[in-house]
């Protein structure tokens, strides 16, 4: 079916951003180059939503949070999906 694919594509890719973005956070100035602001324009405000999650030993596990649950937004998109289309 070409609209699961192209579903579990956009996911994937959004996905890799989030990783992608994780992972510059971690080099200084790599966040204030245009790739990063661009990043950060896209991720924000999804990674924001888990900002409410409080750093255990100075490690943001919010990025974790937000990666299970697009993976369970996939899910239950995948399962309506099936119930509309059958």
């Amino acid at each position: 079916m070409l609209l699961k694919e192209i579903i579990t594509g956009l996911f994937q890719l959004y996905t890799l951003a989030i990783v992608v973005y994780c992972l510059m956070s971690w080099f200084p100035g790599a966040l204030q180059t245009k790739f990063g602001m661009l990043l950060d324009r896209i991720v924000s405000p999804f990674l924001d939503l888990f900002h409410f999650i409080p750093p255990i030993f100075n490690i943001d596990f919010s990025p974790i949070i937000a990666l299970v649950v697009l993976e369970l937004v996939e899910q239950g998109l995948f399962f309506l999906l099936r119930i509309l289309i059958g």
